[in-house]
């Protein structure tokens, strides 16, 4: 669960994820939302992908990039657990 964590500590990859709870996008589509360079996304994307919040498929030419809710489900109810917990 670190690797989610560290992936979500940076701002531009919560932009990322908020960008593709929208609808799955190409790596050049995430590109043009942002003011930094092709390479910077990828390694952006590269570390979502490690953390397993989203998920590549290539289709043609293009990869398609999309939220995995199933690892957001898995955080939420980690998180649930320290609510419930009664002392």
């Amino acid at each position: 669960m670190n690797i989610v964590f560290k992936a979500l500590n940076d701002s531009t990859r919560r932009e990322i994820l908020e960008l593709l709870q929208e609808r799955d996008m190409t790596a050049g589509e995430i590109v043009e939302r942002f003011n930094i360079s092709g390479p910077s996304i990828s390694h952006h994307l590269d570390l979502l992908k490690q953390a397993k919040l989203v998920t590549a498929e290539k289709e043609g030419q293009f990869i398609y990039y999309s939220l995995n809710t199933t690892v957001v489900d898995e955080i939420m109810k980690w998180f649930m657990q320290f609510k419930t917990k009664k002392r």
